[in-house]
């Protein structure tokens, strides 16, 4: 059965497009609406060719989500993705969709989550830990930053020479390779 995804997002929306591209060609789900926190995030601008619904709701919406939820359950949505979105998800959402809302962080966790870690911060603080290893983590969301069950990871190597920057650049790989599929994953076996 084809269940209907919505995408948040932050920022450029790299994996929300390859989420989009990746569902396109499958019958198991669609993303239909990309809602971000942030009017200026490129996520609104890049996935316009895709013709999917997109909407900024400003920060008092993400404290009081009525007006999310609504449109939520006007797009009939099953999962909420999380793609690159720097808030705090409100307790409520996570009651509305109890282990239907799936996130990737750009770390081996529990290792390098939390607060502020995110994008160049997470890389940054792996190098400066001298770790040999770096990865992805893909999880169900709960009330506490990046303490949700661990659904899957994937590593990658880091090297002496690594900055921040090549890091991040091995990770986006791994993400874009894996985030797709395991999403569909979850939804085909639920």
């Amino acid at each position: 059965m084809n269940k209907n995804i919505a995408i948040f997002a932050s920022g450029s929306g790299s994996n929300a497009e390859k989420i989009i591209q990746y569902f396109k060609a499958r019958e198991t789900a669609q993303v239909v609406c990309v809602f971000s926190n942030k009017s200026d995030a490129f996520v609104l601008e890049r996935v316009q060719k895709y013709n999917i619904p997109t909407q900024y709701f400003p920060l008092k919406d993400w404290k009081q989500p009525e007006p999310i939820i609504q449109r939520l359950r006007e797009f009939k949505v099953d999962y909420i993705i999380l793609a690159g979105f720097l808030l705090k998800i409100p307790q409520v959402l996570i009651d509305l969709y109890p282990n239907r809302i799936i996130n990737i962080h750009p770390a081996l966790l529990p290792k390098y989550g939390g607060k502020g870690m995110y994008g160049k911060h997470v890389h940054e603080a792996v190098i400066e830990a001298q770790e040999t290893e770096s990865g992805i983590t893909i999880h169900y969301i709960d009330e506490n930053y990046d303490e949700g069950t661990t659904i899957f990871q994937a590593t990658c190597k880091v090297l002496p020479t690594d900055t921040p920057d090549s890091l991040a650049e091995k990770i986006h790989l791994l993400e874009h390779e894996h985030f797709p599929k395991v999403i569909e994953q979850i939804i085909t076996t639920k």
